[in-house]
């Protein structure tokens, strides 16, 4: 039976078989709470080694099953063969920005002449465009790479096409039957791909057309014959890991072998732009994936969503040290400055629109938002609320709108239904994310259509007001022997969560409001131990009044591990999702038998 906690979530632990934990820890001599943990993520058993082991050779399949790989290689070859210029135009989100890299950095090293394009989000929307690509033609580009667009850039295309340069697409976002007229498109979301690698992200595509390319060059022996030496592909998976994460593609198979070796890949500073940024953020530790996701990925998203979008593909491309610190300095600028507008912003939608807790989808819109901040806000709603969320921006009777997806409603697909419906004037995206341009008079009609969508399936969608935990732990366990225990679990993310713990039984000590917006924590435990915990975002929350307020009662405490690094020392700490009072203080405590 579960209880309710402070915020009015249910507590209910994750279910796994007994027979499966015991027959893990008999037979890879693993602990009780790493069977359990694995036993909960389902892993099959023939799977387990590979899983605690994630490395890229035991998951990267032959990149040419991905349909058009073949002829894109070729294609590029010759090209490379005749020394002409390619292009590459690229997104200006952090997917965008690391797959431009990518494919830059490795034509560069392969003395290959290249030259960039990144869209001005607000006068040019995401995409290829034909400024973008008149551009690129008028540099004298011979082939055009498209990365993290192009799947739905039917005009664009035929305009290149039509003056006689190849346009390759290397995308992961969902088509439509109807495909542009490309040259060739790579990507294993499009509708007739068989790959099975519809979880990779752009950066992750990427990857796999140059470990195609390389095979084939070196098949030719192109690089002894030209004495070039041959690039060492693992050394870009840093910039894969960092596209891969922010992205929030699910980290299983190939994609957790990326980031796994990609944050060690980090350790060995190749990339002067992510150095930079790394130390401008004051980051000391080693580089995790919260750093991927919520450090360096937002002050690279950053120039594409308030200041210069090309700013983060130039970053990981320069080798020069004096523009990686200028364009490092004005990403730290432009991140607070997004912070800026988007905490204005998500307080003017708080407080002026009412959210009507009985839609199912929130779809909300107004004249002239932030075109660069919607996607932020549209985030942070859904995180609140638990809703696929939409946020639209009206100039002049259009509208621009990003949509932000839970697990189980495909809003990629959603958008593309619309746009052959005729709701919608162009969108797309994937499985977690979109974008699409809109009619303002076509905005109800599309939120019916939405909401119709998600009435199908809402069945399967776990309830707003349910918390999953993997184990009750000590206060004891909270020292680093334990967490690396469960670290050795990770890379954490989409698709292989962080393990979540409630910890019972314990007294507020002392609280102190830090960055005014967190809360920092002492709480003790009946046997003395002490825990140090932090609560992200509580001030002016349910939790606040707990964790501010002196009191006798016992609480319980719902989160995560992290380990506190600051000048050499480290510190276990517990992350505060939730909090719930004491049975013995006439309040029911969750219970771990679901």
């Amino acid at each position: 039976m579960s209880s309710i906690s402070v915020s009015g979530k249910n507590w209910i632990s994750k279910q796994y078989n007994e027979e499966t934990v015991n027959f893990l820890k008999d037979n890879f001599s693993l602990s009780e709470i790493i069977s359990r943990l694995i036993a909960i993520r389902k892993i099959k058993i023939e799977d387990v080694k590979l899983f605690l082991n994630p490395r890229i050779k035991n998951f990267l399949p032959n990149p040419f099953i991905l349909k058009d790989m073949e002829k894109t290689v070729d294609r590029t070859i010759i090209t490379i063969q005749k020394k002409e210029k390619i292009g590459i135009f690229g997104d200006y989100d952090v997917d965008g920005a690391t797959s431009t890299a990518i494919l830059g950095n490795y034509f560069n090293e392969i003395q290959t002449q290249t030259e960039i394009y990144i869209p001005d989000r607000k006068t040019e929307g995401y995409g290829p465009s034909l400024k973008g690509f008149d551009k690129l033609i008028q540099s004298n580009v011979k082939l055009i790479f498209t990365v993290d667009c192009g799947t739905l850039s039917f005009d664009t295309i035929d305009f290149s096409q039509n003056k006689n340069v190849d346009v390759l697409v290397l995308d992961h976002h969902q088509s439509e039957m109807k495909l542009p007229n490309a040259f060739s498109i790579v990507n294993p979301n499009r509708y007739d791909d068989v790959s099975n690698l519809k979880y990779l992200s752009a950066a992750g595509v990427c990857f796999m057309f140059l470990v195609a390319l390389n095979k084939k060059l070196r098949e030719l022996e192109w690089f002894k014959k030209n004495n070039i030496k041959e690039p060492n592909l693992i050394n870009y998976l840093d910039l894969v890991s960092l596209g891969t994460v922010c992205d929030v593609v699910p980290l299983i198979g190939l994609n957790r072998a990326i980031v796994s070796q990609g944050l060690k890949i980090f350790h060995k500073k190749n990339n002067m732009g992510l150095e930079a940024l790394k130390n401008i953020c004051g980051i000391e530790s080693n580089i995790n994936v919260y750093h991927l996701g919520y450090v360096l990925g937002p002050r690279i998203n950053a120039g594409g969503r308030v200041g210069k979008c090309s700013h983060g593909a130039n970053l990981l491309l320069s080798k020069d040290p004096k523009q990686i610190f200028k364009i490092a300095s004005e990403l730290e600028t432009y991140n607070k400055e997004r912070k800026s507008i988007e905490n204005s912003m998500l307080k003017k939608i708080e407080t002026k629109i009412i959210i009507d807790p009985k839609d199912p989808v929130i779809v909300l819109s107004g004249h002239n938002w932030h075109g660069g901040i919607i996607g932020i806000i549209a985030s942070r709603l859904k995180d609140k609320y638990n809703k696929p969320t939409i946020i639209i921006s009206i100039e002049r009777g259009f509208g621009r709108a990003s949509a932000r997806s839970i697990l189980g409603f495909d809003i990629g697909t959603v958008i593309i239904s619309a746009v052959q419906n005729n709701i919608l004037k162009k969108g797309g995206g994937h499985k977690m994310a979109g974008g699409f341009s809109i009619e303002e008079n076509k905005i109800e009609e599309f939120k019916k259509f939405v909401t119709k969508r998600f009435d199908k399936i809402k069945k399967s969608i776990v309830k707003s007001n349910t918390l999953f935990f993997d184990s009750k732990i000590s206060p004891t366990a909270l020292n680093e022997d334990f967490f690396s225990e469960i670290n050795s679990l990770s890379p954490f993310g989409s698709g292989n969560p962080e393990p979540r713990f409630v910890i019972e039984n314990l007294k507020l000590m002392k609280s102190t409001i830090v960055g005014e917006k967190h809360i920092k924590s002492l709480l003790k435990a009946p046997d003395g131990s002490v825990v140090k915990s932090v609560t992200f975002n509580s001030v002016k929350s349910d939790l606040e009044t707990y964790l501010l307020t002196k009191n006798q009662k016992k609480i319980n405490i719902f989160g995560k591990l992290s380990l506190n690094e600051w000048k050499g020392k480290k510190n276990v700490e517990f992350i505060i999702d939730d909090i719930s009072v004491n049975k013995t203080s006439n309040y029911s405590v969750p219970s771990s038998n679901g």
